[in-house]
């Protein structure tokens, strides 16, 4: 019985040490979601001058259509996942939702992935994962990996290049979704070109600076559409690990109270052994007396 009351304390102080832990980490994902949510914010005004500008170049040029002439092999997917466990079906659905979209479309695609678990179902789904970057750890990591994988754009000449990420939905929730990024849609040229302008005073561009500004233009639309995904990326990986947490804490709670719950059951059956074996040896004993 001793031995069994002692094996139940010990599960009882794992469990205590487990539940902070979880509680801990609890408290990690919510700050996190905050973070990368006003992250997220923070990029609408900056977006508004990005998009001022393409609207002033599209002003002055006809929409550009896609090249009817590019090759299917040609496409390029980016898939923002996790590095990271205890994030539920983070991963899953989100590889599931791109094998389908991709699946679709024709032609061999060069997968980058970002996070090494959404890597691994991207590759169980049949995918040929070209490279694969690390998960920011934290808000200022998100730039430097946005250059790092506008730079592998540039050098891999791709005229199609979608992206996939998980955006986050009200409190915990979130759903995978996919962004087209190059080439811009002739229907984004026209809506941009039509777009009102904010004061009586209409651009104009001088000189021979429409393709730079324009080029210049598209790369900051680029950085800002991956940095965004990304933001969102994460703000969902942290959603997904808080309602994990949560549902560990719940069922961590559980298990106490169960250990507690047969620990003292078990105690006062102790206690109970221990007085019936008082008594029965005070009966013995008066017994003996009595026949003496």
């Amino acid at each position: 019985m001793s031995n069994t009351l002692e094996n139940l304390r010990r599960k009882i102080t794992g469990a205590q040490q487990l539940e902070s832990v979880v509680r801990t980490m609890k408290a990690q994902a919510a700050s996190n979601i905050t973070q990368y949510e006003a992250a997220t914010n923070a990029l609408s005004d900056y977006y508004g001058t990005v998009e001022l500008g393409l609207t002033a170049c599209f002003r002055q040029s006809a929409p550009v259509a896609a090249s009817k002439s590019a090759q299917p092999g040609t496409m390029s997917a980016i898939v923002f996942g996790s590095d990271q466990g205890l994030v539920g079906q983070f991963n899953d659905q989100l590889a599931e939702y791109a094998h389908v979209q991709l699946a679709a479309l024709p032609g061999t695609k060069t997968i980058w992935a970002v996070g090494e678990r959404v890597c691994g179902r991207l590759v169980d789904a049949g995918f040929t994962v070209k490279k694969i970057f690390d998960v920011p750890g934290a808000i200022t990591s998100i730039t430097p990996l946005i250059g790092h994988i506008l730079t592998e754009c540039i050098v891999s000449h791709s005229q199609t290049m979608l992206i996939f990420h998980n955006q986050p939905k009200s409190g915990t929730s979130y759903e995978p979704v996919s962004q087209p990024l190059l080439p811009l849609g002739v229907a984004l040229q026209q809506g941009l070109a039509k777009a009102a302008w904010p004061t009586v005073n209409l651009p104009e561009l001088m000189g021979d600076t429409y393709a730079s500004l324009l080029h210049a233009l598209i790369r900051e639309y680029l950085f800002i559409s991956l940095y965004k995904a990304c933001a969102e990326s994460l703000a969902s990986e942290n959603a997904s690990r808080l309602a994990a947490m949560q549902r560990a804490e719940k069922n961590i709670d559980d298990l106490l109270k169960d250990l507690n719950q047969t620990s003292r059951t078990l105690r006062q059956s102790s206690i109970d052994e221990e007085l019936f074996d008082v008594l029965a040896g005070y009966i013995v004993t008066a017994a003996k007396k009595k026949i003496a």
